[in-house]
């Protein structure tokens, strides 16, 4: 089980959604929060990214092929130059052509400098991030010019030819290589951390918590004990406990817990199953069972969680 593309799809409400802006200097966006995550390629040219929210951020200069993920969809302006005010474009200014929509910025008869971005938004749950997003900094910037991460280049070079250039079968290969991106910046991140850092940069490939983490994934009906996990581990139940909790922020225990409650609410979102069907899938024995540790974690009953979720 892939724990990165497995934690990622329990946090999904929707498909992401993005449009393709053009803007020709001077010019300025102006992005209000979202829910979910926010994303921008630069597909042409530079531009800069201001954070609003986070005053002690400084402005991000941003080059061709360079990727920012935003991890709370924070306020931010995208300009051709920090000082550049930026707009919230009206409804007009949008043009429904596949594969996405576009947004053009800027005189673009006045011969400024120009620049392409994909801007989009990633639809997830942030009421509840799974450890591995909660533990992100705010503002993720991946340098195109730094030659690190060679497949996450390719599939922004891939989403720049399909967007100049559409083809036969582009809105179906856009949306998918939008959804790659997710995981290949992720991936990108979490391999750009040092081998000493704390955290799930280093969880997910320690000896000792990475055969516990796939075992809480692959069957998380099982009836894991903290011992038992140990034992997959190699470490005494203490010592394994101690590295669990530092790693990946909580206790094995609580871990568990928590990626059964996020499976019961991706089943009860997304399906028709019974109730003691997603107790069973999650590791209790009766719908009373799963109610209460439901309950508890989220603060409506099963039943309740269903409905309310339906209909948002």
């Amino acid at each position: 089980m892939d724990i990165l593309a497995e934690a990622l799809e329990s946090m999904r409400t929707g498909r992401p959604t993005s449009v393709r802006t053009d803007g020709h200097a001077p010019w300025g966006l102006r992005l209000p929060p979202a829910a979910g995550a926010g994303f921008h390629v630069v597909l042409h040219g530079s531009c800069w990214l201001v954070p609003m929210d986070s005053p002690h951020l400084e402005p991000v200069p941003l080059d061709v092929g360079d990727v920012v993920f935003l991890r709370s969809g924070s306020r931010h302006v995208l300009a051709d130059h920090p000082g550049t005010p930026g707009e919230v474009p009206g409804p007009e200014r949008y043009t429904k052509a596949p594969p996405i929509g576009s947004v053009v910025l800027g005189d673009g008869d006045g011969g400024g400098a120009r620049t392409s971005l994909l801007c989009g938004n990633y639809h997830l749950d942030m009421a509840r991030p799974h450890p591995v997003v909660r533990q992100l900094p705010e503002v993720v910037h991946l340098r195109a010019r730094d030659g690190r991460h060679p497949e996450l280049s390719a599939a922004v070079r891939l989403l720049g030819a399909e967007l100049d250039n559409p083809r036969i079968g582009s809105e179906g290969i856009v949306p998918a290589l939008i959804d790659s991106l997710l995981l290949y910046i992720l991936r990108a991140w979490l391999e750009d951390q040092p081998a000493e850092a704390e955290g799930w940069s280093t969880a997910l490939r320690d000896p000792a918590v990475a055969p516990a983490l796939a075992a809480i994934h692959d069957t998380p009906s099982a009836a894991w004990t903290v011992e038992s996990l140990a034992v997959r581990s190699g470490l005494s139940r203490a010592a394994f406990a101690r590295r669990f909790t530092t790693l990946v922020g909580e206790p094995p225990m609580a871990y568990l817990t928590r990626w059964r409650m996020t499976l019961a609410a991706k089943l009860l979102r997304d399906s028709d199953v019974p109730l003691l069907t997603v107790a069973a899938r999650t590791g209790y024995s009766t719908e009373f069972a799963l109610a209460r540790a439901f309950k508890r974690e989220y603060g409506i009953a099963p039943g309740g969680y269903r409905r309310q979720t339906r209909a948002a």
